[in-house]
C-alpha cells in the first residue's frame, strides 16, 4: 500500500451536504478543494482515493456505542428525542440534525482510516475533509460529531506506527483530541490557536498529563509569529520526539478572513508547516478542519495539496480554476464578496509582522518547561 507519491482522499458526500442555512458549515470546502484541483490538472487519477465510510464497529474504538446508535438514528430525523439531544449533544445550534449527518463525518474517519493505511510504509497523504478534532466518545461537539483525528491515529498504531505526532493549527484548542489521548507518552500533542476563544482550553500551563504542548495565541497573528514559532518550539518538539508518523490538523480557520476567529495568517504560514513537518518524517497525514469563509478555506487547503504534490501555483489562476471560486457563495447571509483578488489567485499576499513579546515569552516558557 506505500505510495509512490502524494495522495489526496476526498468524498462526493461533502459536496451535496451541508450543516443547514443558518449553520457555519453550510459553506462547499472540500468539493472546491478538489474542483481546484482538477481545473489546475493536480489530480491525476493515481493520486486520488474515495473515502471509504467507517462502519460502527470502527468507530467504537474510541466513540460509545450508544452514541454511534443515536447518531445513526438522529440522521433519518427532523427532531432529536431528549436522549439525543441532553445526552448526546445532537440538534443544537452547533451540531444540528441534517440528512447526512453520520453519514458525512463517518466518510471523515473512513479517510482517515484509508490514510493511515496508505503511509504504513512511509508517505504523505491529504485528508481535507478530516479535522474533526472536538468530537467526544460520546457526544458532538464544536460542529464535530466523531473524532476522525483520535480514530485516525488509533488507526496509525493499528498498523504498527506507536509513537505519533499530532501538531493542530486552528484556531480552535484541539479539546477532543487532547481528551483522546491525554498522558499517552507515545503521543506527543502541539497545539497553536486563539486565546479566549471557544472551547476555552489548552492554556499554556495546559500540558494534559505531561504529553501536551498547548500555545494560545493572540489576535491579530501573523505570518512572522507563526515562523516563529514553528522554528523555535514545534520543529525542535517534534524531532526530540521521533515519531513514527505526524497528523498535521490544518484548520483554515486561523487565516485573516475567516469570520470565527480573529487571527490574521496568510495561507503561506499554513503550507510552510506543512512542509517542514513532511521533512521530519516517512509518514505525513495533513487534514482539513476549521474554515468558514469558502473562498479562503478552499484557496489553503487546495494550495496545501499543491505544495505537497509539487506543483507550481501560476500567478494568476487559469479560466477553469478561476469559474471555481467565482462559483462559490456565502450560501445565505449578508456578508460582503471577497476581494478580487481571492478569485483570481491561490496564494495569499504574505501577512508578515512583529513577533510580540507575548508570543515570545510564550514560547520561552514551553521551552523552559520541556527543557529544550
Amino acid at each position: 500500500m506505500h505510495p509512490s507519491f502524494p495522495i489526496l482522499i476526498g468524498a462526493e458526500i461533502y459536496r451535496h451536504s451541508s450543516y443547514g442555512r443558518a449553520h457555519p458549515l453550510r459553506v462547499p470546502r472540500v468539493s472546491t478543494v478538489l474542483d481546484l484541483a482538477r481545473a489546475l490538472d493536480w489530480l491525476p487519477a493515481a493520486q486520488y482515493r474515495t473515502s471509504p465510510r467507517a462502519t460502527a464497529q470502527a468507530l467504537s474504538a474510541w466513540h460509545d456505542p450508544a452514541y454511534i446508535r443515536a447518531l445513526q438514528e438522529a440522521e433519518g430525523r427532523k427532531t432529536p428525542t431528549e436522549v439525543m439531544l441532553q445526552r448526546h449533544h445532537l440538534g443544537t445550534l452547533s451540531n444540528p440534525l441534517f440528512p447526512e449527518m453520520f453519514r458525512r463525518p463517518a466518510t471523515g474517519v473512513g479517510g482517515m482510516m484509508l490514510a493511515a493505511e496508505l503511509v504504513r510504509d512511509g508517505g504523505v497523504v491529504h485528508v481535507p475533509g478530516g479535522g474533526t478534532h472536538h468530537g467526544m466518545p460520546d457526544r458532538a461537539n464544536g460542529f464535530c460529531y466523531l473524532n476522525d483525528c483520535v480514530l485516525g491515529m488509533l488507526a496509525l498504531r493499528h498498523f504498527g506506527m506507536q509513537r505519533i505526532a499530532y501538531v493542530d493549527i486552528d484556531a480552535h484548542h484541539c479539546d477532543g483530541v487532547q481528551a483522546g489521548f491525554a498522558g499517552d507518552p507515545d503521543i506527543r500533542l502541539i497545539s497553536v490557536h486563539e486565546e479566549g476563544r471557544w472551547p476555552f482550553t489548552g492554556l499554556l500551563e495546559d500540558d494534559a498529563g505531561g504529553n501536551a504542548l498547548n500555545l494560545p495565541v493572540p489576535r491579530r497573528f501573523n505570518d512572522t509569529e507563526m515562523r516563529a514559532i514553528l522554528q523555535d518550539l514545534i520543529l525542535p518538539a517534534v524531532d526530540r520526539f521521533a515519531p513514527d508518523a505526524i497528523v498535521l490538523q490544518c484548520g483554515a480557520d486561523a487565516v485573516e478572513e475567516d469570520p470565527l476567529s480573529r487571527l490574521a495568517l496568510s495561507n503561506n504560514a499554513h503550507r510552510e508547516v506543512a512542509l517542514a513537518l513532511r521533512d521530519l518524517c516517512p509518514r505525513l497525514i495533513v487534514t482539513g478542519g476549521g474554515g468558514y469563509n469558502p473562498w479562503s478555506v478552499g484557496r489553503c487547503w487546495a494550495g496545501i495539496w499543491a505544495a505537497l504534490s509539487g506543483q507550481d501555483v501560476p500567478d494568476r489562476l487559469p479560466p477553469k480554476a478561476e469559474a471555481v471560486l467565482r462559483g462559490l457563495s456565502w450560501g445565505g447571509g449578508a456578508r460582503p464578496p471577497p476581494e478580487e483578488g481571492m478569485m483570481t489567485t491561490l496564494l495569499d499576499p504574505p501577512r508578515e509582522g512583529q513577533v510580540r513579546s507575548e508570543v515570545r515569552d510564550r514560547i520561552r516558557t514551553l521551552r523552559r518547561s520541556w527543557a529544550f
